[in-house]
């Protein structure tokens, strides 16, 4: 049980990052977005192991080019977002199995926190702040944003640019998630939680410190259980979030005759 500490505390700071970013992919209907957008990090990685730097920077530089095509296509065509990012998920995927090492394969599918560095582990708790701070300071105009692109525009906020920055912490949270649970549930990370939290939240406040709790809450319970029985994370924190979303669509349907009575 030595050196637990720290692998639980830089899981909390990346499932809280990625799981307050969640509750705004599931309100803007991007819920596969995180997913696709874990498997465009694959080539990145791929190509950062062979020439042997670190495949966080090569995840992340991955991404940001492939986040400023897919914003550029989405205002230069007609193609939805989903689409957009459907393609370059498959490609992604081909390109990063082709060329990943058949012996680093399957930690980039299902990651592995605890092999993180102390040098690492306070990279990722820092950028994992900076990706929260970015989120809260800028969820009021997402909200707006998402009821009406032509009144958040009529006040002055510049809907093209929201959307980039959004992306640009999707794909942040994702190279930050990948460590954590691998490219492979990656989705789960950001979406699971999130979900949820919406099962029972009454408020977008409460909406977003439920997502939060329920992604540090399994992260936390997830590498106590793995180091306890040797195993890896990722799968845990999966299935411990899926019994929290599973516990929560129960409190909900509990709800709706306790509502109807009341009405």
């Amino acid at each position: 049980m030595e050196n637990i500490l720290l692998p639980m505390i830089v899981a909390a700071f990346v499932a809280a990052s990625a799981s307050l970013l969640g509750s705004f992919a599931i309100l803007k209907r991007m819920a596969l977005v995180g997913d696709a957008l874990s498997h465009v990090a694959l080539p990145g990685m791929a190509l950062a192991l062979l020439f042997q730097f670190n495949p966080f920077i090569g995840a992340i530089a991955f991404l940001f080019v492939t986040v400023v095509g897919i914003w550029i296509i989405e205002y230069r065509s007609s193609l939805s977002l989903d689409t957009i990012v459907g393609v370059f998920f498959t490609a992604s995927l081909a390109a990063g199995a082709l060329v990943m090492p058949e012996h680093d394969l399957i930690e980039a599918l299902f990651g592995n926190i605890t092999d993180l560095t102390v040098a690492e582990s306070v990279f990722s708790i820092t950028l994992s702040v900076l990706l929260i701070v970015l989120i809260l300071s800028i969820y009021k105009k997402l909200t707006l944003n998402m009821v009406s692109e032509e009144m958040a525009q009529s006040i002055g906020i510049r809907n093209k640019r929201l959307e980039f920055i959004y992306l640009l912490a999707f794909a942040l949270a994702v190279a930050l998630g990948i460590r954590f649970v691998g490219a492979l549930l990656m989705g789960s990370l950001v979406i699971i939680p999130a979900a949820s939290a919406k099962n029972i939240a009454r408020s977008l406040r409460s909406f977003m410190t439920g997502s939060v709790v329920f992604g540090v809450a399994a992260a936390s319970i997830g590498i106590y259980i793995s180091r306890l029985y040797a195993m890896t994370p990722g799968p845990i924190f999966i299935m411990i979030s899926s019994g929290i979303f599973i516990t929560t669509l129960i409190i909900r349907q509990l709800r709706k005759p306790l509502s109807g009575r009341a009405s």
